[in-house]
């Protein structure tokens, strides 16, 4: 049996919530996915339900092979994130609703208020396929084969509908927190 690593959060991730929340959720995703665009729903009502008590985690883990606007909508994510809007492009772009072909990006770029031609030089130029490999990789070495993909205080959660499990896990650890 493979033995896979327990993921942490690090400082190289996109958090939200408090530092000291008892219950750690951390999710692979890929934005062009529709488990992860119909997972980003139930997410956001935990974090609605638990807000002092869970913090959030995303890592990046575009499947090219399955859809082809993945690694394009994981680039115009780090873009944001370097202009400090990581969390409003993630939004856009999990929306059932939302298109990932270049021209659809530019204008979520538009609407979360980024910095336009260095939106595009970094989309353009891939200059965060580093970040994007670094995390498929640690997704890789933590047992990832799918998106999307949840650990809840380091615990894999497998299945069909992981938020079912995600959702216990998380009432279970807020309970056991003493919360």
């Amino acid at each position: 049996m493979t033995e896979f690593s327990t993921p942490a959060v690090t400082d190289d991730d996109h958090v939200r919530g408090p530092a000291d929340a008892p219950v750690t959720v951390l999710e692979y995703g890929d934005y062009e996915c529709p488990y992860c665009r119909g997972a980003f729903r139930d997410v956001q009502e935990l974090l609605a339900e638990y807000p002092a008590k869970i913090r959030f985690a995303f890592r990046n883990f575009p499947i090219a092979q399955l859809h082809p606007h993945a690694e394009r909508a994981a680039e115009a994510a780090e873009a944001a994130a370097a202009q400090g809007k990581f969390w409003a492009m993630y939004e856009l772009l999990l929306q059932p609703y939302a298109r990932l072909d270049t021209d659809a990006l530019a204008t979520y770029a538009e609407m979360v208020g980024l910095d336009i031609p260095r939106f595009r030089a970094d989309v353009t130029e891939q200059r965060y396929a580093r970040k994007i490999e670094d995390d498929v990789q640690e997704g890789l070495r933590n047992g990832v084969n799918a998106t999307p993909k949840f650990y809840v205080n380091g615990q894999r959660v497998d299945g069909k509908v992981p938020l079912e499990h995600v959702a216990e896990l998380v009432r279970n650890a807020v309970a056991a927190a003493g919360s």
